[in-house]
């Protein structure tokens, strides 16, 4: 994949990722998340860093555009949605787990809803992702 279709599908994917976490885990879920944090006391930042958070949406979205853009052929949104879903369900399974073992910051409830979520959040933005290099040109060999 060239680094034209890289950026784009990274900006495109981690701006779809940052508005859907925004509506999850701070609109929809945020009394769940509350309800079922760890024992652990003052690790949740007064106001967060969004710049930070941001930078992390595009983290994800970057690894979620090279593989999408590895698929043999061209993407489908629903490859995308397929490879977005896989790739963050197993990103934040490890993640969560490697927290609840060495941490108080969740209970193991929020630990096995959280990567469950993140299903539904990368999906929608490799499927984005895959849409966006869909539509954008391949280069061609030895161009």
């Amino acid at each position: 994949m060239d680094t034209k279709r890289f950026v784009i599908g990274t900006l495109a994917g981690g701006i779809v990722m940052s508005l859907v976490g925004y509506l999850i885990w701070d609109l929809l879920l945020a009394d769940f998340f509350a309800a079922n944090a760890g024992s652990a006391t003052g690790v949740a930042r007064e106001t967060m860093l969004i710049w930070a958070v941001v930078l992390g949406h595009f983290s994800l979205a970057a690894l979620v555009t090279l593989a999408v853009g590895r698929q043999a052929g061209s993407s489908t949104i629903v490859d995308g949605l397929k490879i977005g879903a896989i790739v963050g369900f197993l990103v934040w399974f490890g993640v969560d787990f490697i927290h609840y073992g060495v941490t108080n910051i969740s209970n193991l409830t929020a630990t096995i809803v959280d990567p469950l979520l993140e299903i539904v959040r990368t999906g929608i933005g490799g499927a984005v992702i895959a849409a966006v290099l869909g539509r954008s040109p391949k280069r061609q060999e030895g161009t």
